[in-house]
């Protein structure tokens, strides 16, 4: 199988304009399943904040500093009050410009879309240790089984901050479709008050619907299976530093191999607000199980 997973832009700032937007906008584009890379779109530094490109400021017990909101702590730092103010403002600054990115992108989302977390990650890649489940250097899409998205898009923006020219590394995998039709079979049913039973104990933020199940047995036997993971149709991806690229992390295949220093924005969007709703993992899943996965 050939992928053909990449469509490649020239923009080069974060305000796009109508006019420099191929049809209007890139919903279309985006929900096929492919990645958006911007191999010139930079989020740049001022000179007092190259300080921050250092491991120092994680405080070893998250692999994200998440910033949650103005009126929120920063989560995942240490610092002095003064260091952590200057840092959360950077982060901040980098949420307020991804979108802007894809208010302009994709019109059609841009009063639906909702701001999730925005993660700085300092660490490098290739040194943490984790378990098979964790690993993020498997192939995988995103579910987060501690919150629940009862459908949701995952729409990420992504940039590589590197100062000293090492390109983050991915591997992508398989459309959507042929992964969940190859272990939605192996996958097995939610127990009976399991969703009650797992927001009742505080393990769920919130009632973990059918779809919210099914994405994290997807998301496990793709990551146990390490036949798979060798064998499966792939390519690998180097986004350099300097660059973006923009992608619905709960349905493209990806594994992130090496790296260091990238700031990440997530988006949640209401599958009816798709151009196309019928490609979203929700209705894959749904016509594979032959029956409504959100109630």
């Amino acid at each position: 199988m050939r992928l053909d997973v990449v469509q490649e832009f020239e923009l080069d700032h974060w305000e796009p304009l109508p006019v420099e937007i191929p049809g209007g906008g890139l919903e279309g584009t985006l929900e096929s399943g492919k990645v958006l890379f911007f191999p010139h779109l930079r989020f740049d530094f001022a000179d007092d904040e190259f300080r921050f490109l250092s491991e120092q400021w994680s405080d070893g017990n998250a692999k994200n500093i998440s910033f949650r909101g103005h009126d929120a702590p920063l989560q995942g730092a240490q610092g002095t009050a003064a260091d952590i103010a200057e840092l959360k403002t950077l982060i901040a600054r980098f949420s307020s410009k991804a979108e802007s990115l894809v208010c302009g992108l994709f019109p059609h989302y841009q009063r639906h879309l909702r701001r999730g977390f925005t993660s700085y990650r300092t660490a490098i890649v290739e040194d943490r240790e984790t378990s098979w489940r964790k690993d993020d250097t498997r192939l995988h899409i995103d579910s987060f089984p501690s919150n629940p998205t009862g459908g949701l898009r995952l729409l990420r923006v992504f940039s590589n901050v590197n100062p000293t020219g090492l390109p983050r590394v991915w591997r992508v995998g398989e459309p959507f479709a042929d992964y969940a039709a190859r272990f939605f079979p192996r996958a097995s049913r939610p127990l009976p008050g399991s969703a009650w039973l797992l927001e009742r104990l505080g393990i769920t933020k919130s009632r973990r619907t059918a779809y919210d199940h099914y994405m994290g047995q997807l998301h496990d036997l793709g990551k146990a299976d390490f036949a798979y993971q060798q064998t499966t149709p792939q390519l690998t991806l180097e986004f350099p530093a300097g660059s973006s690229w923009v992608v619905f992390s709960d349905q493209v295949l990806h594994a992130v191999m090496s790296g260091q220093y990238m700031l990440e924005q997530t988006f949640y969007l209401e599958p009816e607000h798709l151009v196309n709703p019928a490609l979203a993992p929700l209705k894959i899943l749904e016509g594979l199980a032959g029956r409504p996965l959100v109630t």
